[in-house]
């Protein structure tokens, strides 16, 4: 017998929470993700995928009133398939295939009630830069952000009938590797060029980065498959936020002249120092976090955009600023990992320059969708 109850009290809220915690108590990769995070994306005021969506939260408890699983559950109207599909997501259970499916069961009647024809997960209700995917390969510590689990959920989802949709894969690179022979030759014929010039980011100097980092992504990304138009205003927002965690080592912009061209954007992994907190960030923690992000080293940063305006593309300037900004970080801070964000399988565009960049697969995580239909014909994301 298993016992449901919907997310809605404080004290559920903080089951919700805690949960995870318990369940990865003696896993040392697994960290903790701030409580701040989560609660922000069930919060309407906070969420705008509200607006366009509907979500619920569920814990599910043995006969004893343990909590043996947890889920969220939700329908957009923004996420557009070829047939209506739901999500499930911040999904954690024990290693018991018939409460997974007791779970899932939950949640494909609770999205057949709403119209939807199949669910993807386990992903994020909003963006997809956070908690989405399954890790499936390389449980190592995750990046702030990132989705971990115990490697068990993958049986928990393919024998319950999932199918992988995409594969979300993880690059990472040595900061002190040897690097590409082709980059330090294009940085010797870059630094040739007086109008070509690389410098750091300054936090000094935010609302010209800011327009710099619009200008060259605009062009760069938004001709890519899924790219957005971003709005100068909302990058400086961003960046503001960001601030007290930039570090001025390791962002990196190119120009010709004072023309802004390409562009290498790191922030050091913030679960490096958040795994001490224990998802907390009261004026206590914060002020915990103040003394570790001092005296800790964070010896891991993280590569959140890489970009070169079209007229660059090809031309070697990617090579002269990775160069460039690696000698000055080398000398400059304590990292000796740069990771990239995922990438999906469908993106062979993006593939191709991570691994251009010297790079290689560290981990993969996983999409999966289930149609209601057993007899429909499953297809896995379109190529871009």
């Amino acid at each position: 017998m298993i016992i449901v109850e919907e997310v809605q009290s404080d004290n559920q809220k903080k089951k919700f929470l805690e949960f995870p915690a318990q369940l990865y108590r003696h896993d040392k990769s697994y960290i903790r993700p701030r409580n701040q995070d989560i609660e922000e994306i069930f919060d309407p005021e906070k969420n705008k995928s509200f607006v366009n969506g509907e979500c619920a939260r569920f814990l599910f408890k043995n006969k004893e009133n343990e909590i043996v699983g947890k889920v969220a559950v939700f329908t957009s109207t923004l996420y557009e398939q070829k047939q209506p599909t739901g999500g499930i997501g911040f999904f954690d259970c024990i290693n018991d295939q018939k409460t997974a499916d007791f779970i899932f069961d939950h949640c494909k009647h609770w999205l057949q009630e709403r119209g939807m024809e199949a669910m993807d997960g386990p992903i994020n209700f909003g963006e997809r830069d956070k908690f989405w995917g399954l890790l499936t390969e390389g449980f190592a510590e995750p990046l702030f952000g990132m989705n971990y689990n115990f490697p068990y959920y993958k049986d928990l989802f393919e024998n319950y009938g999932f199918k992988v949709y995409f594969e979300q894969l993880c690059f990472s690179r040595p900061i002190f590797a040897e690097v590409s022979r082709i980059f330090t030759l294009m940085h010797t014929k870059h630094s040739r060029n007086p109008a070509i010039s690389a410098r750091p980011m300054k936090k000094n100097d935010l609302p010209k980065f800011a327009k710099d980092f619009t200008e060259i992504y605009n062009q760069a990304w938004a001709v890519h498959g899924e790219g957005k138009q971003l709005e100068e205003a909302k990058v400086l927002k961003m960046f503001r936020t960001m601030k007290p965690i930039i570090n001025e080592h390791i962002s990196w912009f190119v120009y010709e002249n004072e023309k802004p061209i390409a562009m290498w954007m790191n922030l050091p992994d913030v679960n490096q120092w958040f795994k001490y907190l224990n998802g907390k960030f009261g004026i206590i923690e914060k002020l915990k976090f103040l003394w570790i992000k001092q005296f800790k080293k964070n010896e891991k940063m993280v590569g959140l955009v890489f970009g070169v305006v079209p007229e660059w593309q090809k031309k070697g300037i990617d090579g002269y600023m990775i160069w460039e900004g690696t000698q000055h970080l080398r000398k400059h801070t304590d990292f000796k990992t740069t990771e990239l964000q995922w990438i999906g399988d469908f993106n062979p565009k993006m593939i191709k320059i991570a691994e251009s960049l010297d790079t290689t697969v560290t981990r993969k995580l996983a999409t999966y969708r289930y149609l209601f239909d057993r007899n429909r014909e499953f297809e896995r994301h379109p190529i871009l």
